[in-house]
């Protein structure tokens, strides 16, 4: 496993990390959790990834059970929480990112997660109901009472992460260190154009999301769709409909191709694009299947395979390019 800093962070994070999304407290059984959970931290993955929305909680209670059963050393893995949707029921005081929430969704993830401090706290979505400067503040106290070691955005534009970096800069303040932004071979915008100056200005790491698309960047979807998939699940309906698009069968059939006549998998092939892009630190797997997150582990071994005139071809399936504006 490689590692790489995190943004201008001095914390080494590997370039493929584990997340719970889906799949802990809802769509596996607790055994299949802790069996991926032991396979990631032995194929050398350090970062693990959890939210208190995910299974409204019960995402982070089995990875703090898991964690607490194996026992690992702390200072060997990071865990990380997100704060924004709230966990249980959603009064008006549990959810956002005012002080308090964040504070009190702080105490209720180190519970869950039965650990002393988060190393990563991400605010999971910006809020407009609540000015930068309460939300900054609230980050940094976190950090100085011990409770969180970083600090970042997921889903946020470069516009309000600049605009939290100025505040803390301004103030004396520790500001974001990382984003958590979707990025695979069908969205590129974000990553690749709207934050490619603040990876210069102030060192943005990123820990992306969704590499596959759901799963559709496995081509699992281009002859039939398969029974118990993310992309089938209600509460992801609203991911469905934008994926699920003739134009993007075509594509993936294209890739499939591809993929063949190099001698990969297209979902090796779809993740280790990611991973080629610089600006990404690390790329967050997911998993139902033991067999699943094996297989996409080996995606760091089709890196040299993805040469100058491979990507071109990528590039001349996808048809998608960002345009940089001028500067």
């Amino acid at each position: 496993m490689d590692y790489v800093n995190l943004g201008k962070s001095g914390l080494p994070i590997s370039r493929l990390s584990f997340g719970s999304w889906i799949t802990f407290g809802n769509q596996i059984q607790n055994k299949t959790s802790e069996r991926l959970m032991d396979i990631a931290y032995d194929a050398g993955i350090n970062f693990f990834d959890n939210a208190e929305t995910y299974a409204a909680g019960e995402s982070e209670k089995v990875m703090g059970e898991i964690l607490k059963k194996r026992n690992w050393s702390r200072d060997s893995y990071i865990v990380s929480s997100k704060v924004f949707f709230g966990a249980g029921p959603k009064v008006p005081t549990q959810k956002g990112l005012h002080r308090k929430h964040i504070f009190e969704a702080c105490h209720q993830a180190l519970e869950r997660l039965q650990v002393d401090y988060l190393d990563l706290y991400f605010c999971h979505r910006p809020d407009k109901s609540t000015p930068i400067e309460e939300t900054v503040w609230s980050m940094h106290q976190l950090i100085m009472q011990g409770k969180i070691l970083y600090w970042g955005t997921s889903e946020w534009s470069a516009q309000e992460i600049m605009e939290a970096h100025m505040f803390a800069r301004q103030n004396h303040l520790i500001g974001p260190v990382v984003e958590q932004p979707q990025y695979n071979m069908l969205v590129r915008n974000k990553v690749e154009v709207e934050y490619s100056q603040i990876y210069k200005t102030v060192g943005l790491g990123t820990t992306i999301w969704s590499p596959l698309a759901s799963g559709l960047l496995t081509g699992k979807y281009l002859d039939k769709k398969p029974q118990e998939t993310r992309l089938n699940r209600d509460e992801l309906s609203w991911l469905s409909e934008i994926l699920m698009v003739e134009e993007n069968h075509q594509k993936i059939s294209k890739l499939k191709s591809l993929a063949d006549d190099i001698g990969v998998k297209l979902s090796n092939l779809a993740i280790a694009w990611c991973l080629k892009n610089q600006d990404v630190s690390t790329v967050i797997l997911g998993a139902t299947k033991e067999e699943q997150l094996i297989e996409n582990l080996k995606s760091t071994e089709v890196l040299p395979k993805l040469t100058d005139d491979v990507m071109n071809k990528i590039e001349e399936i996808l048809q998608n390019k960002p345009i940089h504006p001028p500067y």
